[in-house]
């Protein structure tokens, strides 16, 4: 792929950063990935699929880190290092309190800025970016727009941040509705959601052979459920298609994971690549890089991936 990438930076990564989350029943824990060189650098809010906690994503946040971006990564409370039980009274909340954990993180910048040494004074505010996968990706959403049919009240809610600039979506799921399976309409119901509002400029990165929405009974329809929030959010600008890819796009969850299905090394460096790329271009840093990379994806016969825009 033809983009002019700097070599890596050391990264200093500081966890768990402690921020006390009152309401929560837990204190919400952080950890925070930085390049040791460089000013003015730009942030990227990472919310982890379901079950993860801080400790995972380490494909997707060494790289960011590596190549310019502070990376900072809640422990929501569906990770199985909590160990919520089930019947836990929160429970039903939980996609309200990883929305919220995010607000924290962005409320608190200066707190997670000064635990890092030599950190303060070199982020860059105005440019602040969300991320997700699965679960998590709904929960960046939420922040770009995306609003929940709240399951309680039953009206949609904005739960959007002006703050987040830009964002992309893995492996997120679509609307919900008749969408949804009985199963996921009765149990889940916070997959009701509407992508009319979700305006902030995002990347969508989805599996062509992702099977785990109907694995676990979300969805009536396939893995072109994962393209709705493209499809469906006036700010969504471009769609990453990854042939032959399951719900953990080859490996992007952690190193040689057991949840990684799919593991392709190949498929992991270029979604590092494009989402880099990608986000440097959305929060106006430069543009070449993104511009290199939908040519290439557009023009190389047998890629591993398709790209599309609006």
């Amino acid at each position: 792929m033809e983009i002019k990438i700097t070599a890596p930076s050391p990264v200093v990564s500081v966890k768990p950063v402690v921020l006390s989350a009152p309401g929560r029943g837990e204190d919400l824990r952080v950890r925070v990935s930085a390049p040791t060189t460089g000013r003015n650098l730009p942030i990227i809010v990472f919310s982890h699929g379901s079950g993860s906690s801080l400790e995972g994503y380490g494909p997707l946040v060494d790289f960011w880190a590596a190549h310019g971006f502070v990376v900072i990564q809640p422990t929501h409370l569906d990770s199985r290092t909590v160990g919520l039980p089930q019947d836990d009274p929160r429970t039903p909340r939980i996609w309200r309190f990883r929305v919220e954990d995010m607000k924290r993180i962005l409320d608190q910048l200066d707190l997670l800025e000064s635990a890092v040494p030599g950190l303060s004074g070199h982020l860059d505010r105005s440019r602040i970016a969300t991320a997700g996968h699965s679960f998590g990706g709904q929960t960046a959403g939420n922040l770009m727009g995306l609003r929940v049919l709240n399951p309680e009240t039953k009206k949609e809610e904005d739960l959007s941040d002006s703050r987040i600039k830009a964002g992309v979506l893995f492996a997120t799921a679509g609307q919900g509705g008749d969408s949804l399976t009985p199963f996921a309409a009765k149990n889940m119901p916070h997959l009701n959601v509407s992508f009319a509002h979700m305006t902030t400029p995002t990347l969508v990165i989805a599996g062509e052979k992702d099977d785990v929405p109907h694995k676990y009974q979300l969805t009536v329809r396939g893995p072109d459920w994962m393209t709705d929030p493209y499809f469906l959010s006036p700010g969504a600008e471009s769609l990453l298609t990854l042939f032959g890819a399951e719900h953990s796009l080859g490996g992007i969850a952690g190193y040689e994971v057991k949840e990684t299905t799919d593991e392709n090394p190949e498929r992991v460096a270029l979604i590092q690549r494009v989402t880099w790329a990608y986000l440097r271009h959305a929060l106006d840093i430069e543009q070449s890089n993104w511009s290199a990379v939908k040519k290439t994806l557009l023009e190389r016969a047998n890629s591993i991936g398709r790209i599309e825009s609006k």
